[in-house]
């Protein structure tokens, strides 16, 4: 056999000599490739916490915020008129209303598993980004646009694989702001100075005149038709204002309301609006237009408030019985309905600030549970009753200058009982005659609530 051509002298004993070193560069970057996958769960679970942490602070923000619309602090004055009720309600006390249900709302969403450790709670004046801890402080423009800032801290996040280089504890923390927004007199902090009116949905079709039925406001209009400022602001009966007071609301008499024809409605009594579509949401113990838009979430009906004729009434029939098969399907009447401040008198609540109670019939909370939200709280809105009504038109249109929100305590349920409604206010709303385009507001409240930035 012949010698190879060619000879690899000393080529396979080099080679010999690097065995192995692939070996050693796959372990090395192994450890990198996995040094980064630990780097990166790390850096998802913290940013991970950042959104729940964001989206505790935005529920707390808005739970504060609900608290205080519900509450009708909005319909007074000035903090420093009724500093006592304000500091009930967004003070700095740790029993405040407003503050334990942002800590709540705040520490219900957990972050990574956890429950957050600090709930910061502020208050504020539209345009302030600081806030202060008790907002009896401030002044009138907190009473119509009042502004509630959470900070929501969660310390010592786990971490799986970065305390392997640091020992130093991982925090997330995440700022909400709220406001709650109540147009009336709205134009005193407006930019040039234009009222700002709001078109609230599920607004029921029961048009009142803008005059106050009880004993101690008799005569009175609710709000300025020109400014939409609250008439008589302030807590009934803590220094005579309207918020809390009770009224008695009674439908036209007759087989229909065309009676009503060339006059106006009085104090205290309501005219049907027109509806037109069937509402949503709409129990099954309701029938027709009318009914439904009592019993469920009329959002078809348009009331636009501050525009000429921006409303629309409806003669053709009296609303007694209807009303009173509405209200009782609706909130659960005679016996089983949600309950204002139970342990007081309703129908002129003489406690507050305002509790609501769950009753047998609710269709979500524990009977006896205190609510922030009830099918007995509705509202109704406002018409200018110094224009007359025109006669033969038994579908007139009419202007709005306000909404009333009010807590239903009673229906007269037995049979011709004329629709008559007990009811408490819980909230007044203005809107003036402004040009301004009015501002949607989610919900039945004509005082809504919205988040109007996340930091």
């Amino acid at each position: 056999m012949k010698k190879p051509a060619i000879r690899r002298s000393g080529f396979a004993t080099q080679r010999r000599g690097e065995r192995g070193v692939t070996m050693v560069f796959v372990a090395v970057c192994m450890v990198a490739i996995i040094a980064m996958a630990a780097l990166s769960i790390d850096v998802v679970t913290l940013y991970l916490s950042r959104e729940e942490t964001q989206r505790a602070a935005d529920t707390a923000a808005l739970a504060a915020a609900k608290i205080i619309s519900i509450s009708g602090i909005t319909g007074t004055a000035n903090p420093t008129t009724d500093t006592s009720q304000w500091q009930s309600i967004c003070g700095s006390s740790t029993t405040a209303s407003a503050y334990l249900a942002a800590v709540a709302g705040g520490q219900e969403n957990s972050i990574s598993g956890i429950a957050a450790n600090s709930v910061t709670v502020t208050y504020s004046a539209q345009g302030s980004s600081s806030g202060v801890s008790d907002c009896s402080t401030l002044g009138q423009a907190f009473a119509i646009n009042p502004t509630v800032i959470v900070q929501v801290t969660r310390n010592a996040l786990p971490t799986l694989f970065s305390r392997i280089w640091s020992q130093s504890p991982n925090n997330v923390s995440a700022t909400a702001v709220a406001e709650v927004f109540n147009p009336s007199n709205s134009g005193s902090i407006a930019s040039g100075g234009q009222v700002i009116p709001v078109a609230p949905r599920c607004v029921k079709p029961w048009i009142i005149a803008n005059l106050d039925s009880n004993a101690s406001h008799s005569g009175s209009s609710f709000v300025n038709k020109l400014t939409g400022a609250i008439t008589n602001a302030g807590i009934y009966p803590i220094d005579g204002g309207v918020i809390g007071e009770g009224l008695t609301l009674t439908s036209c008499t007759g087989a229909n309301c065309t009676s009503l024809e060339g006059g106006s409605l009085t104090a205290g009594q309501y005219m049907p609006a027109l509806v037109s579509t069937t509402a949503t949401a709409v129990p099954t113990c309701a029938s027709g237009v009318y009914e439904s838009a009592i019993a469920g979430c009329d959002e078809s009906t348009i009331y636009a408030c501050g525009v000429t004729n921006g409303g629309q009434a409806d003669l053709t029939f009296n609303p007694a019985t209807d009303t009173r098969n509405a209200v009782q399907c609706a909130t659960g009447l005679p016996t089983g309905q949600d309950t204002l401040n139970a342990n007081s008198p309703t129908y002129n609540a003489s406690s507050y600030p305002f509790q609501i109670t769950a009753g047998s019939s609710n269709p979500i909370a524990p009977t006896n549970q205190l609510i922030t939200t009830s099918n007995s709280i509705m509202t109704i809105p406002i018409y200018d009753n110094t224009a007359l009504l025109p006669n033969g038109n038994s579908q007139p249109n009419v202007t709005i200058v306000g909404f009333l929100q009010v807590f239903v305590d009673d229906v007269h349920h037995h049979a011709g009982g004329n629709g008559t409604l007990n009811v408490t206010v819980l909230n007044v709303s203005g809107c003036g005659d402004s040009l301004t385009p009015p501002t949607a507001a989610e919900g039945n409240s004509p005082v809504p609530i919205r988040l109007i930035t996340s930091q």
